[in-house]
């Protein structure tokens, strides 16, 4: 197991004043969430709820809601293994899936993504497939169809994606099913920035689990929700086989949750599409901020491929420095960035430019002028560095 790639930036950006690194919506805290709960016996099984071990895999209650809410009742609760937050979750599905067979990941991504199935005892190896701007940071169907080899039988995707805000189109993803079921192989994608499309009569997709029967589909609270601080997520996937596998390394690892969080998660369900609908707003008028700054005010130094769900962007610099010296310059005027290293760990020319930004916050207009302020303080002598190279 690899240093994680974050572990860096933890350390370098810690106590910026200003933060463009975070990848969540907007964070709830209790008392907005109680003022969305129009269901009162929630609010008292919070209040009164025992402090007993929850059922491995989660209670069913909030299994039933999961069911119902995100995957409009396709799956049933049985479908569906509860998990303390993402990372715990994606770890479990390669420990489950990836041994005994060769995998394939997209990079740059979140290091689970990417990482995961070389964590898996007896693992046959796993092929990075590069996702590229000029491609719109898209997956190419052709390039998976040649990774794949007699033995793989492992995918992990992440749609939409971090870092770029992308996600893929409906055929596309019908595609890369379709190369799935030919070759027999399990899906895991990780979905914690769906529900957070744009505009989602337009660009959103269908989970996984409801559309191919190998397929995983992994949700967090702490991204389209905002419910960071719940450290709830899940696994569902509509093939038993796979859901069994799941439990039995879940059962080695942490096999249940707390169950104020399981309730603080019905809380968030019940009121969904409320919250949504908010966090949507949030990120949309960030957007647009952010639009304003790349391709009109600071065009000459900045460009991208403009997200279309999510709360972030992969944002190219087109000044002298790479992202990793762009952050350091940026750490001294207090201002956080997550270059491309905690995406990767082999930083390309190709992409040595780019970074991650957050918009999914109610400040994030302050950091962002911040970065303002620092462009115009630097790029007369960005200006003299490449006239001189």
């Amino acid at each position: 197991m690899n240093e994680p790639w974050s572990k860096r930036h933890k350390h370098d950006f810690k106590g910026c004043k200003y933060t463009l690194s975070n990848s969540y919506a907007q964070p709830l805290s209790h008392a907005e969430l109680v003022r969305y709960t129009d269901n009162k016996e929630l609010l008292r099984l919070y209040n009164e709820h025992e402090l007993e071990y929850v059922p491995n895999g989660g209670s069913m209650d909030l299994r039933q809601d999961i069911a119902r809410v995100v995957y409009d009742s396709k799956l049933t609760p049985h479908n569906i293994l509860v998990f303390p937050g993402a990372q715990v979750a994606i770890q479990t599905a390669s420990l489950a899936c990836a041994s005994g067979c060769h995998s394939i990941v997209f990079t740059p991504g979140y290091q689970s993504t990417v990482e995961s199935p070389g964590w898996a005892l007896d693992n046959e190896g796993i092929t990075k497939i590069e996702r590229r701007p000029e491609n719109h940071w898209q997956i190419d169907p052709n390039s998976l169809r040649s990774a794949i080899r007699e033995n793989t039988k492992y995918l992990i995707i992440n749609e939409p994606y971090n870092p770029g805000g992308i996600v893929m189109s409906a055929d596309l993803q019908k595609e890369v099913i379709e190369i799935c079921r030919e070759h027999d192989i399990v899906l895991l994608c990780d979905e914690v920035y769906r529900l957070l499309e744009h505009v989602p009569s337009e660009t959103r997709i269908p989970s996984v689990a409801n559309v191919y029967n190998k397929g995983i589909s992994c949700v967090t609270m702490s991204k389209p929700w905002g419910g960071c601080g719940i450290s709830i997520a899940w696994l569902a996937c509509s093939d038993m086989g796979i859901i069994q596998k799941l439990v039995d390394v879940q059962y080695f690892g942490t096999a249940c949750v707390s169950r104020a969080s399981e309730i603080q998660a019905r809380m968030v369900l019940a009121a969904s599409n409320s919250i949504l609908e908010d966090r949507r707003d949030i990120i949309l008028k960030n957007k647009k901020l952010l639009e304003d700054f790349i391709e009109k005010r600071h065009h000459e130094w900045f460009a991208w491929k403009k997200p279309n769900a999510g709360a972030i962007a992969f944002v190219e610099f087109k000044g002298p420095w790479t992202s990793e010296e762009l952050g350091l310059h940026l750490k001294e005027a207090g201002i956080s960035i997550k270059p491309t290293y905690c995406f990767t760990d082999r930083v390309t020319p190709a992409l040595e430019k780019y970074f991650r930004v957050g918009f999914g916050e109610r400040k994030f207009h302050l950091a962002l002028d911040a970065l303002d302020v620092f462009v115009k303080s630097h790029e007369l002598s960005w200006r003299k560095s490449i006239q001189h190279c």
